[in-house]
């Protein structure tokens, strides 16, 4: 739910779109839906088997609950892709990773080091980067 909450307010302030909205919500939700499975499966949660397990555990669920077929679509290409970051091709993907790695950061305990090149590398959003700064001291 940190990176739910992340992401809709990236969404928010960067005026995203309101499809582009609902998309990334959906996706910061089910990002990580591939863990339990992951770790059952190859007693890891890396993100390449997370990327595996996560979007037909995702595409069950949006399904069941009715989702139109385009935003399942998005949702498991973003579920199925967020820690390949040579794919990100749209901002709802930009702010899923944003959104992840403020938490991941938080929550992995990473030095300042490795936050200024994560800032450097993958921070585009006027809102993420300002969480960043704001979170970690200017970094």
């Amino acid at each position: 739910m940190k990176v739910y909450a992340f992401a809709g307010t990236i969404c928010r302030n960067d005026k995203l779109k309101h499809h582009e909205i609902e998309i990334t919500e959906i996706a910061s939700i089910h990002h990580d839906i591939g863990i339990p499975e992951s770790e059952h499966k190859y007693n890891s949660s890396i993100g390449k088997f997370q990327e595996i397990e996560g979007p037909p555990i995702a595409r069950n669920i949006l399904e069941k609950l009715g989702t139109s077929p385009d935003v399942i679509d998005r949702v498991c290409y973003l579920v199925g892709n967020h820690h390949t970051y040579t794919k990100i091709d749209g901002p709802d993907f930009q702010v899923l990773v944003e959104a992840d790695f403020l938490v991941n950061i938080y929550e992995d305990e990473i030095n300042s080091k490795m936050v200024k090149s994560i800032k450097k590398k993958y921070f585009k959003t006027k809102t993420g980067t300002s969480f960043l700064n704001s979170i970690y001291g200017g970094i």
